[in-house]
């Protein structure tokens, strides 16, 4: 069993930076694959970045260069969103996939991933 707890939204304006963090509680010495994944109104949720046991990491293309995802020594996921766009405002989202999982696909649906945090909203004003 593991929990997630998201915190570090806010309003920035265009070109601005947040940093999330998603807290993990419950199983962390089990190999997971943790992700930032991001949903506005009416639209399916996207994985934002990827990051797993072994500190690889993937991103969609619209954040690549801007966002960066990490996971510390305590397991707590970061994910530093900078040079922000208004198109990035949206509510956001961590979660892990596992135990055992020891590397992130890239083609591994929502709804496969077993750990949800309750999300955490980011505005962004142009």
């Amino acid at each position: 069993q593991m929990r997630l707890e998201e915190s570090g939204g806010g309003s920035v304006q265009a070109g601005g930076f947040l940093r999330l963090s998603c807290t993990v509680s419950g199983d962390t010495y089990s190999e997971y694959c943790m992700a930032w994944f991001r949903q506005t109104p009416g639209k399916e949720r996207e994985r934002v970045a990827t990051i797993d046991s072994s500190g690889g990491t993937m991103y969609a293309d619209s954040v690549k260069g801007r966002f960066t995802i990490s996971q510390d020594s305590a397991k707590k996921l970061w994910l530093q969103m900078n040079n922000l766009k208004p198109e990035d405002a949206a509510i956001y989202y961590c979660a892990a996939e596992g135990p055992k999982i020891y590397f992130c696909s890239r083609d591994t649906a929502p709804r496969l991933f077993d750990y949800w945090g309750q999300g955490t909203q980011v505005t962004v004003s142009s």
